[in-house]
């Protein structure tokens, strides 16, 4: 079985492939000091709940985190007796190299999202990742990644006003019944749900325009179903494109003889 694991700025994500379909996903706060031996206890302890057995014979990572690699990779080799794929790294194929300027090191969260999309709805797409950045991936014809737009997180975005302006208070993110709102909070949550609703819808038109050619809007990531209640900002929403991408570059590695 194949473990994948997508781990983000905020949460990471653990997934089991069977072979033929994911059987459990299951998510934890991202902390660079959290042991292997703390990850295999948590694991451990959440299959046996779902009754999945722990046999897991191959890893693949994906990370925003750098410092978490090594305790991830560690869990592999200690309890798996696997060497894990890490998306990034030079021994990690890519079914399609990125296309950006010469030097330039592409997040692997982008380079995953781009693969499971490719596969499942072709190329030309804009990817909106819904994450602690708000991310927008170009994918092109040919399933290469070719460059995006990177954008503070919702989240990120209400923390720092939170905290830079004393007397607004923190929010949740929800739509508002009302654009024009009539008291502080309801003036905050209507300017970053109708701002990021702007935001989306703007930025991908003027992808559109400068790729001058049609595409496909996909979406990933918690807040992006909330988002869609806005306005019919994409063409799909996919909740597993992540773990889907990941499993998709495990088996290019295989069928290479890499993995």
């Amino acid at each position: 079985m194949l473990l994948t694991i997508d781990c983000g700025n905020t949460n990471t994500v653990f997934s089991i492939w069977d072979g033929e379909r994911f059987l459990c996903t299951l998510r934890t706060s991202t902390e660079h000091q959290r042991t292997a031996d703390q990850y295999y206890v948590w694991l451990s302890a959440l299959l046996a709940h779902h009754r999945i057995p722990l046999d897991i014979n191959a890893v693949i990572i994906s990370s925003t985190v750098p410092r978490v690699v090594f305790n991830l990779r560690v869990l592999s080799d200690r309890y798996f007796n696997t060497r894990p794929l890490v998306v990034g790294r030079p021994e990690c194929l890519l079914p399609r190299m990125p296309r950006v300027d010469e030097g330039t090191q592409v997040g692997p969260d982008r380079l995953v999202n781009s693969a499971g999309a490719y596969d499942r709805y072709g190329g030309n797409l804009i990817v909106v990742d819904f994450g602690t950045a708000t991310t927008f991936d170009v994918v092109a014809e040919d399933g290469a990644y070719v460059g995006g737009v990177i954008a503070p997180g919702v989240n990120l975005s209400l923390q720092a006003l939170h905290e830079a302006a004393a007397a607004l208070p923190h929010v949740d993110v929800t739509k508002p019944q009302k654009v024009i709102g009539t008291n502080t909070v309801a003036c905050m949550q209507s300017g970053v749900f109708w701002g990021y609703v702007g935001l989306v819808r703007g930025i991908c038109d003027r992808i559109r325009g400068e790729y001058d050619k049609p595409m496909r809007i996909i979406s990933t990531g918690g807040l992006a179903p909330l988002f869609q209640q806005g306005d019919t900002l994409y063409d799909e929403f996919d909740e597993f494109l992540t773990i889907h991408g990941l499993r998709i570059i495990h088996d290019y590695n295989k069928a290479q003889g890499t993995a």
